[in-house]
């Protein structure tokens, strides 16, 4: 799995964890080992900006997804999963600061930063939570991915709870 993480916030995040988090959800996920994903964390005027331009919406987000070939998991366990480009997640440590202190179960931004990657990786799989089945599907999974990646690190305590809009 090819996995870029590109820092351009001016903010020290656990680069490591957001690379490490995306390639267990990825392989969760049963998605081609050669695929490439990237991953760029952006201050909160640029994330403003991208939200603006993309989404229509004023202010900036926790995150943003830019699908490319639109991959999808493979369908049966024995189906040969689809090699190609994921896309691009954006993450804004600023937002993942204050939703990781407001969230009921409080936690760290670096905590919130890996939520908001598996929700990313979600997003370039086809997934959303428009619906409130689609919703319920995407946030099982998240927190599916989540609390597995947290269980083989030995991570204790409660994961966080979805703060993704």
């Amino acid at each position: 799995m090819s996995i870029d993480v590109n820092n351009e916030s001016g903010t020290e995040v656990d680069e490591q964890a957001i690379l490490d988090i995306a390639r267990y959800a990825l392989a969760r996920m049963r998605i081609h080992p050669l695929s490439e994903l990237s991953v760029i964390v952006v201050d909160a005027d640029a994330m403003e900006q991208l939200h603006v331009q993309w989404m229509d919406l004023p202010g900036p987000t926790d995150v943003m997804s830019f699908p490319m070939d639109e991959l999808r998991p493979p369908s049966k366990d024995d189906d040969e999963p689809p090699q190609g480009l994921l896309g691009d997640i954006v993450l804004c440590p600023e937002v993942a600061a204050k939703q990781g202190a407001e969230a009921p179960t409080q936690h760290s931004m670096d905590e919130e930063l890996q939520l908001l990657t598996v929700h990313g990786v979600l997003h370039l799989l086809g997934y959303d939570h428009e619906e409130p089945d689609e919703k319920a599907e995407m946030f099982g999974l998240q927190a599916a991915i989540v609390d597995g990646w947290r269980a083989e690190r030995g991570l204790t305590g409660p994961s966080p709870a979805p703060t993704v809009s």
